[in-house]
């Protein structure tokens, strides 16, 4: 995670920690071949014609090998724990605990044992490969029921079988997210990379009953060419019915081991409060970081610059003409990123370490999720900048309400069939409410094409100039999902 948080951390310090997303100390062929056989009671020959003894990528917990099932043919990846982990882990996680207990006993303001105390609910879980079979299976399955899905270019590898220490999965390759030259020799266009990215993990993140993956780091997913054939007729039905060009790439996802479940409640108030962190209304921000995360006022621009990764001054002008230096619709600047870092040596990184020790664990990983997805967002060099990926984020938000909206309808006395005459009027309010977000979205969305085309400067449409204030002026998205 360390090599994500390049809003917080120096350039040397994160660069430092990327080889470890996939380049760490591999386990010997002849270590490998033993656990295989004391867990499978095969040798490798006996099961792949082929098995390469150099992996392909290798972190802290495994390595991955490409072989070839000698049954099937089947080109396939598999991923194999280090077998000096059984041993190691409790031992790793022992002195974790008590290195971050001995720093809280001589410096209690980093205090860090919440930490160690999320390692040892999680270690177990990415250790168990089973687990993490069953948590891509998962995702697959839910991707593929969704209507939107050709916008989704999500592929994760088909599961072949698991056991504890050992994965075997369909054998899916593709090149880094960050090679660039890749990207631009492919015709392959960041920006609409970045949108898919945004789309796939607000997905995770809003969708009911969706699967979280926390640990999209850039290790973890690669991205390949797709050719995708689009006939005249179906070009002219695609433009008629106001329907996106399916992306010419697909974007895989590896290492499905660190997931967790969103509660729905949470999930609500977590579309609102980023609803008033878009739309500026500081007074909403607030109450709604109370209810996500137990947040005071006083912790609240420190939680706040921790869920955008920006300046509180840019969560307070979301789209501000005075200050169009500090947006949240505008790239980080080498200024705003130096008076972050300093900030932080000036005491706020001891006040940021004891906020988190206090949010609910799963508010952690999705802190970590955003934290991950924004550095490889980052890590493109978009033309649009964050304002594209903001926009779907207020989409999905708004989706997340009306839907609270749709199921508390239902849900009312006296029965909620939504043909009775009073629910169908409320939920037709509910749908307009919506619909006017959506529209207005799009028009913002439709904006910024038109100022990348055409090179237009300047803000121009303001998407929720809130500012201080507690009503937040230019309620862009408050309408359609006011009192939800």
């Amino acid at each position: 995670m360390a090599s994500a948080m390049t809003y917080l951390l120096p350039y040397e310090w994160t660069s430092t920690f990327i080889p470890l997303q996939d380049q760490c100390p591999v386990s010997s062929y002849e270590s490998i071949e033993r656990m295989f056989r004391d867990d499978i009671g095969e040798g490798l020959k006996d099961y792949f014609s082929e098995f390469a003894e150099e992996p392909i990528g290798a972190a802290s917990l495994a390595q991955v090998h490409l072989a070839t099932v000698k049954e099937t043919g089947q080109k396939v990846a598999v991923k194999v724990q280090h077998p000096g982990l059984a041993v190691w882990a409790p031992l790793d996680l022992a002195l974790t605990k008590f290195t971050f207990s001995t720093l809280k006993r001589f410096f209690p303001e980093y205090d860090l044992e919440w930490l160690s105390s999320e390692m040892e609910v999680s270690l177990p879980q990415e250790l168990d490969f089973q687990q993490e079979a069953a948590n891509a299976i998962r995702t697959q399955r839910y991707f593929a029921q969704l209507p939107n899905r050709e916008q989704l270019p999500l592929v994760v590898p088909d599961v072949l079988w698991a056991r504890q220490r050992i994965l075997v999965m369909a054998n899916e390759s593709g090149h880094r997210l960050d090679d660039l030259p890749y990207l631009d020799a492919e015709g392959i266009d960041r920006d609409e990379v970045s949108a898919a990215l945004a789309r796939i993990f607000n997905e995770m993140i809003f969708g009911r009953d969706a699967p979280l993956h926390c640990d999209p780091h850039g290790g973890n997913i690669a991205i390949r060419r797709r050719e995708t054939a689009e006939t005249s007729h179906a070009r002219l039905l695609r433009r008629l019915l106001w329907r996106r060009k399916q992306p010419n790439f697909e974007i895989i996802l590896y290492d499905h081991g660190l997931y967790r479940d969103i509660p729905e409640t949470l999930r609500r108030s977590y579309a609102k409060m980023w609803l008033a962190v878009i739309d500026g209304d500081m007074r909403a921000m607030q109450r709604y970081a109370h209810e996500v995360a137990g947040i005071s006022e006083e912790e609240f621009p420190l939680f706040a610059s921790a869920i955008t990764g920006r300046d509180f001054v840019s969560v307070l002008n979301p789209a501000s003409k005075a200050n169009q230096s500090k947006s949240l619709l505008t790239p980080r600047t080498s200024e705003e990123k130096k008076e972050m870092g300093d900030a932080l040596q000036e005491g706020l990184l001891s006040d940021l370490v004891q906020m988190l020790g206090r949010v609910p664990r799963v508010i952690l990983l999705i802190l970590k999720t955003n934290d991950l997805t924004r550095s490889l967002d980052e890590s493109l060099h978009t033309r649009r900048g964050p304002a594209r990926g903001f926009l779907i984020l207020a989409r999905y938000c708004a989706r997340t309400v009306f839907r609270e909206q749709v199921d508390s309808i239902r849900e009312r006395p006296g029965g909620g069939s939504l043909l009775r005459p009073d629910n169908a009027a409320r939920l037709l309010v509910a749908w307009f409410g919506y619909l006017r977000v959506e529209v207005k979205l799009e028009a913002f969305e439709l904006w910024l094409a038109l100022k990348r085309v055409f090179g237009i400067g300047g803000a121009g449409v303001e998407f929720g100039a809130g500012g201080g204030g507690g009503g937040g002026r230019g309620a862009v998205l408050r309408q359609g999902v006011k009192g939800a």
